[in-house]
C-alpha cells in the first residue's frame, strides 16, 4: 500500500514537472526561475523533452511531405543524425557550466542541462503539427510552413538565453556575452577532441604497422 502511494506521488511529481515545461515556454522569466530555485523541474521531465525532440526529428525525416523535405535514406546515418543534437547539447552544458562557474554563475551542471532541455520544448510542440501540415499544404502555402519552422527555432534560442539568465542570475547583457563565450568554448572542445582522436588514430596505425613488420620478419 505504501509502495503504491509512493509510486503515485512519484508519477504525480513527474507529470507536474513535465507539464511545467509549457509554463516555462510561455512565462520564461518566472518559469525558469521557479524551475531551478523552486525545484519545479526534474531531470526525468528534461530527459523526456529531449527524447521527444529526438523522436520528432526522426518523424520529420520519415513523414514530412516530399514537397518540403526530400530524404535520401541511403545517405543518412540515424545515429549521426541524433548525435547532431546530443553532441552539441553535451558541449553546450559543459562549456556553459565551466565558464559561468568561474564568473559567479549560480547554476550547476544539472541545472544547465535541465533548463536547456526545458527550453527545447517548442521544438516538438511546433514541429510535430508541422509534419502533419506538410502533407496538407500546397506550394503556394509553403511560406507558412517555413515561417513556422523558423519561429520554433527562434523561440528555442530565446528560451535558452532566458534560462541561462535566470539560473545563473545574470543580466541579459552578461548572458549574451557568456553565450558567445560558450559557443567559442564548444569550438575549442571540438578542436581538442579532433586532435585527440587524430593522435589516437596515428598511434594505433603506428603500432599496427609495427606489428605487421614484426610478423613479416618472423
Amino acid at each position: 500500500m505504501l509502495a503504491s502511494l509512493k509510486n503515485k506521488e512519484t508519477y504525480s511529481r513527474y507529470f507536474a514537472s513535465l507539464k511545467f515545461s509549457l509554463y516555462c515556454i510561455t512565462h520564461p522569466l518566472d518559469g525558469f526561475w521557479d524551475l531551478t530555485h523552486e525545484k519545479r523541474g526534474s531531470i526525468a521531465a528534461a530527459n523526456t523533452i529531449l527524447f521527444l525532440t529526438l523522436l520528432v526529428r526522426i518523424l520529420k525525416l520519415a513523414y514530412t511531405g516530399p514537397l518540403f523535405l526530400a530524404v535520401y535514406w541511403e545517405g543518412i546515418n540515424i545515429f549521426m543524425y541524433l548525435a547532431s543534437v546530443l553532441f552539441p547539447l553535451v558541449l553546450w552544458c559543459l562549456g556553459n557550466w565551466g565558464l559561468t562557474t568561474l564568473f559567479d554563475g549560480k547554476g550547476t551542471l544539472k541545472q544547465v542541462y535541465m533548463a536547456t532541455c526545458y527550453a527545447l520544448t517548442p521544438y516538438p510542440v511546433v514541429q510535430f503539427p508541422m509534419i502533419i501540415l506538410s502533407n496538407m499544404l500546397t506550394v503556394e502555402e509553403a511560406e507558412f510552413y517555413f515561417v513556422l519552422g523558423q519561429i520554433s527555432m527562434l523561440w528555442v534560442g530565446i528560451l535558452i538565453l532566458t534560462a541561462m539568465m535566470e539560473i545563473h542570475e545574470y543580466k541579459m547583457s552578461k548572458t549574451i556575452l557568456f553565450t558567445i563565450a560558450t559557443l567559442f568554448a564548444m569550438m575549442v572542445m571540438i578542436f581538442i577532441l579532433l586532435l585527440f582522436f587524430s593522435m589516437i588514430s596515428q598511434g594505433v596505425s603506428y603500432f599496427v604497422s609495427l606489428f605487421r613488420e614484426i610478423m613479416f620478419r618472423m
